[in-house]
């Protein structure tokens, strides 16, 4: 029997620099699968997708291959290897996030060189995607407020999330992890916009730092304000 999407919405309708996010831009979600089935009126297929689990997460074709552009931007991979391991979801996010400055801005040049609508998605939608969706939310100019509101929307979804996990590979690795990194925290997505909101540039002079241009702040608001593509 199909399923919906786990943990899919569209963040049309965030307040942005110039606007709005406009319907069927950026999308996020836990991982697709094969035979998904989406809430009626939202743009779908995505035309561009932007996967960010590692190898061991993933199958061999993706499930949107024959529709989208797929991007393989594994952020887990940017963690220093032999670093001591995060003991709750604040550090695991700040340390993401201080380690894999220039793959996320490889994200977000993926999502705003999409030609329709851009899917960013993990395993759950929850962590990897929510660093990822609040950058590009917070390069365009939202405010703090907004984006922490659409990271805690993913607990209404635990329980499709956590049926969709166990059918992944590599899902028997979450036994191991701490029960922290399953929670969906205010205090989590903040620590991973300390270092944009901290930085004497803000969050555009964070993205400089680690690799980003102004072009690519302008190519990704000129995405997220774009009329629906459908």
């Amino acid at each position: 029997m199909s399923a919906l999407v786990p943990n899919l919405r569209d963040l049309h309708g965030i307040a942005i620099d110039g606007g709005v996010v406009a319907p069927g831009r950026l999308l996020r979600s836990a991982a697709p699968a094969e035979g998904d089935m989406v809430p009626p009126g939202l743009v779908w297929p995505p035309v561009t997708v932007v996967d960010l689990r590692s190898a061991t997460e993933s199958e061999a074709d993706h499930p949107l291959a024959a529709y989208a552009v797929i991007h393989h931007l594994p952020l887990l991979g940017a963690l220093e290897p032999g670093a001591a391991r995060a003991s709750d979801l604040t550090g695991l996010y700040r340390h993401l996030v201080e380690s894999a400055g220039p793959m996320l801005v490889e994200v977000m040049r993926a999502i705003a060189s999409a030609p329709g609508p851009a899917l960013v998605h993990c395993a759950a939608g929850k962590d990897r995607t929510g660093i990822s969706v609040a950058l590009a939310l917070r390069l365009g100019g939202a405010s703090v407020d907004d984006i922490v509101d659409d990271y805690l929307e993913t607990a209404r979804h635990r329980d499709a999330i956590d049926a969709r996990l166990a059918q992944q590979a590599g899902h028997d690795h979450r036994s191991t992890l701490p029960a922290s990194f399953f929670e969906t925290r205010p205090e989590a997505v903040l620590a991973a916009m300390e270092p944009w909101e901290s930085h004497p540039g803000g969050v555009a002079g964070w993205f400089a730092e680690v690799g980003g241009t102004e072009a690519d702040i302008a190519g990704l608001r000129a995405h997220l304000l774009a009329g629906d593509p459908a």
